[in-house]
């Protein structure tokens, strides 16, 4: 593939994990968003639908995950780059929504900072700022190593 189509693909995929962050309200149940936008300190979190909430959580992780192993290998054409991706993000996945889980379930107010990160790298494309660069240096390393 040539590397302007390359170029292309990826800013087209970048542009559609911020359409997806743009679009959120309408399309995704989520009422935690509310909740930390307004008087979070002050009141605790309402009652949830949690196979909805989860549902909605997986589905947006889902697309996430899949655009941003797409960049992942356009960017590298790596298989093994992008094998590692995708176990990282299903042991991602499992941890996190775990952790929300028992966050939302036992009503961890304390830790309201928690079960707002923990939920932002569910909900948000995080993973891939991180492991763009960390393939990026890993390439470089192993150059180095062999000259």
């Amino acid at each position: 593939m040539r590397k302007s189509v390359r170029i292309g693909l990826i800013m087209l995929l970048f542009l559609m994990l911020i359409l997806i962050r743009a679009l959120v309200q309408p399309y995704f149940y989520d009422p935690l968003l509310d909740y930390f936008k307004h008087d979070y300190l002050n009141t605790s979190i309402h009652v949830l639908n949690f196979t909805v909430y989860f549902l909605n959580i997986f589905y947006r992780y889902f697309l996430n995950t899949l655009i941003s192993l797409a960049i992942i290998y356009l960017v590298f054409n790596d298989k093994k780059a992008l094998y590692f991706s995708v176990k990282f993000y299903v042991l991602a996945f499992a941890v996190l929504s775990l952790m929300l889980f028992i966050l939302l379930k036992f009503n961890v107010t304390q830790g309201y900072l928690l079960t707002f990160y923990v939920r932002r790298f569910l909900i948000q494309p995080l993973f891939v700022f991180l492991l763009l660069p960390a393939f990026y240096y890993q390439r470089l390393f192993e150059k180095e190593n062999k000259k």
